[in-house]
């Protein structure tokens, strides 16, 4: 499921000089304000729509302010580029954000929901006398250049997948459950036929929840495509000091039993291209962030099993490293493949290929001609990224899944 990004003149031409100027001008105050106008926007988006708080957004990511972070810095992030032609374009942004849109069956008539809460909520935060006709329509400009950059591209994506906009969901028998010695949850659904996907791609899972509300999760898949069976992973999140537990994995976990039947999305994601590599492959991870490189594995496995793979993986210790016996038979089956683990509690430090504390690419040999994936929270990425970086690694060679809604920090 390939689908090209939008060209960068395609997007830049169609901002207009002046309002080149206006947004130039106002994104400074947009951005001293933002927490603000995100705040004020999902007051009124919620308040006008709660539906979309119970069955299509993430309860727990606007609890801790997360998704309203992220979406207006994602519309600042492309209105910055939108001004300045030598910044690189934000394609990689726009594709990642299309792809969760589509995973969650969000369709083009939702768009005009957005735009009219959030730019009243930005004349309710900076006033009529600062949102002029002149600058609302200048930012009018930038958020339908954005929208319809992103209706179109999850047009390709749904017409890639063989379905109907937003017609994405499909109830499926749960035929396994794994409880993993880590604590995740394996679990297989059936399809009817055979479903082809990308490795490293996810579903979205669709949970009722005790109070009626219908919530979405993405889950990374962790076997070879091509089989009616599909399986994915998921981490239960426990509640710690400022963050509620997770809702649909706590759920999964207490509830979820072979024989259900469970709401289940067709595959997305960008994070790999599909195909045999042409060279090497470094695939970095920390946690739940494994499972797209297992998913990955599999396929080079049953694909491309002289490939040659360097896998470095991060976790607290031995005992919570989810899908650990896999990922070693995986590594087994490809003799090109190296391992290296690196533990915070250091308890089996010492081991061939193992490492104390956090996981630190010196001495790791890092071919320059080599395709980098990551996967793991916002922190882990972002650090990751910085030693690639020092290393001399191309920006271009390295490609992420974030496991939180925060895309713009990839670009």
């Amino acid at each position: 499921m390939t689908v090209t990004s939008p060209e960068p003149s395609a997007v830049r031409d169609e901002l207009e000089p002046h309002h080149a100027e206006i947004v130039s001008a106002t994104l400074p105050l947009i951005g001293a304000h933002i927490d603000e106008i995100t705040s004020e926007f999902y007051r009124r988006l919620f308040a006008n729509h709660p539906e979309l708080l119970r069955n299509l957004f993430n309860r727990g990511n606007q609890a801790q302010g997360a998704q309203q972070r992220a979406l207006a810095a994602s519309i600042a992030t492309f209105a910055t580029h939108l001004v300045n032609p030598d910044l690189p374009h934000p394609s990689a942004l726009l594709a990642r954000i299309g792809h969760k849109h589509a995973s969650l069956g969000i369709t083009a008539d939702q768009y005009p929901i957005v735009h009219d809460n959030l730019f009243a909520a930005i004349v309710e935060v900076l006033g009529a006398e600062t949102v002029t006709a002149e600058v609302a329509q200048a930012w009018d400009r930038v958020y339908w250049i954005m929208a319809d950059t992103l209706i179109a591209l999850e047009r390709d994506l749904y017409a890639g997948a063989g379905v109907e906009p937003g017609d994405v969901f499909r109830r499926l028998r749960v035929v396994s459950r794994v409880d993993d010695p880590s604590g995740a949850v394996l679990v297989t659904v059936r399809a009817a036929e055979p479903v082809k996907f990308a490795a490293g791609q996810y579903v979205s899972v669709g949970v009722t929840l005790p109070d009626g509300a219908r919530q979405l999760r993405q889950y990374s898949l962790v076997g070879a495509p091509g089989s009616t069976d599909l399986t994915f992973a998921v981490k239960p999140v426990d509640a710690v000091a400022d963050q509620p537990a997770g809702e649909v994995s706590s759920w999964i976990r207490a509830n979820l039993c072979v024989g259900d039947l469970l709401d289940v999305t067709v595959p997305f994601g960008d994070l790999y291209n599909g195909g045999r590599p042409d060279g090497p492959l470094v695939l970095v991870s920390a946690g739940i962030g494994i499972t797209p490189m297992v998913g990955i594995l599999e396929f080079l496995a049953a694909e491309a099993p002289d490939a040659h793979v360097r896998v470095l993986h991060a976790d607290r210790g031995d005992s919570v490293h989810p899908l650990r016996e896999r990922q070693h038979e995986l590594i087994d089956a490809l003799p090109n493949a190296s391992l290296d683990l690196w533990y915070e509690d250091g308890v089996t430090a010492g081991a061939p290929g193992v490492h104390a504390g956090l996981l630190k690419l010196d001495g790791i040999e890092l071919p320059a001609d080599a395709a980098y994936y990551l996967c793991g929270g916002a922190g882990f990425i972002e650090a990751v990224r910085a030693q690639l970086s020092d290393r001399g690694i191309a920006h271009e060679r390295v490609h992420c899944e974030l496991f939180a809604p925060n895309d713009w920090l990839l670009d």
